[in-house]
């Protein structure tokens, strides 16, 4: 017996599937899992897959793309599926080849006469005997993906996927959410929104009975059991109406998720919140310690000290504007010995003498905090920037043509700065730094730099977007407008924007994004325009919960900051 298991990343596919083995393992079955604790059985479809998320590999077409993907599949189910099917009771597989089908025809609306003829050569006579679908609401899944990063410290060329924004993910819901409708005998949604342990024991029991009595009816009598009442959301009013369903979110998640719960409070501090974000604390300190970015609440500098001890790193990363502060300096100082590196990220931009003090230490410390200081300089085009610039790269300018993270901090180091030096670095960076290369255009308005947005918007449209930020030029408008049905990116940076232009955009992908359109209104949302706005989003979408927090935040007065601290979780 094949059974699948199809998922849009983080969802938590992998850890259900492999829990679902060992159980099955334990009825005495001969279980084979493809990607056993995350990684496949065969070396080469593990170098293809690497090959294909490497952001390196940006000017990958789509066509190109999607034959990669079904290349990795072609090859496991060769090497490893067919041969499994020959001597194991069942054989589990996280993904097939239903994940290029809608990654190509849905996430990058590639058309059907291309891909359905492929696909079709590719799985033979070949079918799961059962797929499980793992649905979950696209911002628990942003959140467990951004929280499984917190500990990692590679530096590694970022995902190509997540280069398109978040709307690929959600055009990637949408796609196997089709499928299964589509597919109905064979596929089942598996919602993993209640304790994982449930999840599993669902799966579990869903594959027995397939085994047993056959999948057809194993099928129907899931989807049936499926299909009972749920409890309907309750209609929604006002931002304050926002705030007590959000709480409620948080402290249901964090009964059987307390990071999750954290990681949904983060930004935010404020009544009600402060006392949940205290309770987090004590489960979950690296998310509380990770939401606190910019702010400057007394409580988020408790919360810092306190983790100070056991996680500099993290109290260190979520300074940004706090460390305009006097208690941020003085915090600064007692973790800075402690994670160096940390430190120095933390001082993106400053212009002090303190931060030019921390720097010239970091280069009589050696070469690798050499290369941290510099990546600080962003934004940062007089001389004595340069000269620390030059003295990096006279130091490693034959590394230049091999180094990925030379590269990148040299791109990164010359962010918002226009120039011949500016773009002879940044030049230099692409070709093993493409992505960092092209999110240092943030505010630059030269004609290359409107040429290197227009040559990568489609590859790295979340990219893109960010680097238009504060930026009113009618070409920017374009691009945002061009790409706001896909790319819910474009509407980033418009917080407070009151032209007219940002208007339209709001109003025309209101349905679209209406979590992202709520957080663009920062203070408008006290306009008689912008608390219509609000109040049409929360009666549509009550159950989005991503808007439940943006929603929150202007109840509790978060959204008038010039900067917003709110990080977006997800529609």
């Amino acid at each position: 017996m094949f059974v699948v298991f199809e998922v849009i990343d983080g969802s938590g596919k992998t850890t259900i599937s492999n829990r679902v083995a060992a159980a099955l393992a334990q009825d005495g079955l001969t279980v084979k899992h493809l990607r056993a604790e995350g990684k496949f059985v065969s070396p080469v479809v593990e170098g293809l897959r690497e090959f294909g998320r490497n952001a390196q590999n940006l000017d990958l077409t789509w066509q190109a793309e999607f034959l990669l993907y079904v290349a990795r599949d072609v090859q496991l189910i060769h090497e490893a599926l067919v041969p499994a099917l020959q001597t194991h009771d069942l054989v589990l597989a996280d993904r097939f080849l239903y994940t290029p089908e809608v990654l190509g025809r849905h996430g990058r609306h590639l058309p059907e006469s291309f891909t359905r003829p492929i696909l079709s050569a590719a799985a033979g006579d070949l079918q799961p005997d059962l797929v499980i679908l793992v649905d979950v609401d696209p911002a628990f899944a942003r959140a467990r993906r951004k929280l499984r990063k917190l500990a990692e410290h590679q530096t590694k060329p970022p995902a190509r996927k997540g280069l398109s924004g978040v709307g690929l993910q959600q055009r990637l819901r949408r796609g196997y959410l089709a499928l299964a409708e589509e597919q109905s005998q064979r596929w089942v949604v598996l919602e993993n929104q209640d304790t994982l342990e449930r999840s599993v024991e669902r799966a579990v029991e869903l594959i027995r009975q397939a085994h047993r009595d056959g999948a057809a009816a194993a099928v129907a009598r899931f989807r049936s059991e499926s299909a009972k009442a749920k409890p309907t959301t309750a209609a929604l009013k006002t931002p304050a109406d926002a705030l007590t369903a959000f709480l409620r979110v948080v402290d249901d998640v964090s009964a059987r998720e307390p990071r999750v719960a954290a990681y949904l409070l983060g930004g935010m501090s404020g009544a009600h919140v402060d006392e949940r974000r205290a309770r987090s604390f004590e489960q979950a300190p690296d998310a509380v310690l990770a939401g606190l970015h910019d702010l400057t609440d007394t409580l988020s500098f408790e919360l810092r000290r306190r983790g100070g001890a056991k996680h500099p790193a993290f109290p260190l990363r979520s300074l940004g504007l706090a460390l305009q502060s006097e208690p941020g300096w003085r915090l600064w100082q007692e973790l800075a010995p402690q994670a160096p590196a940390e430190a120095l990220i933390a001082l993106l931009g400053v212009d002090d003498e303190r931060a030019w003090q921390a720097r010239e230490r970091a280069f009589a410390a050696g070469p690798e905090l050499a290369q941290v200081a510099v990546g600080s300089l962003a934004g940062l085009g007089h001389e004595r920037a340069w000269q620390l610039r030059q003295r990096l790269l006279d130091a490693h300018r034959q590394e230049l043509a091999t180094s990925y993270e030379l590269s990148r901090v040299l791109a990164k180091s010359v962010t918002g700065l226009a120039g011949e030096r500016a773009w002879e670095l940044r030049q230099s960076a692409r070709a093993l730094a493409p992505v960092a290369a092209l999110a240092s255009l943030v505010g630059v308005t030269d004609a290359q730099s409107w040429q290197w947005r227009r040559e990568l918007l489609r590859r790295a449209p979340k990219v893109a977007m960010a680097t238009l930020r504060g930026l009113t030029d009618a070409e920017a408008w374009q691009m945002r407008a061009a790409l706001a049905a896909d790319c819910k990116e474009a509407l980033d940076g418009l917080q407070s924007v009151d032209a007219e232009e940002a208007w339209s955009l709001r109003e025309s992908n209101a349905d679209v994004w209406p979590s992202t359109v709520a957080k663009s209104l920062g203070a408008l949302a006290d306009t008689p325009r912008g608390a219509r706005l609000v109040e049409r989003l929360l009666a549509a979408y009550p159950g989005n919960v991503s808007l439940l927090k943006h929603a929150a935040a202007i109840a509790l007065g978060l959204h008038r900051s010039t900067v917003s601290p709110i990080p977006s979780l997800n529609e």
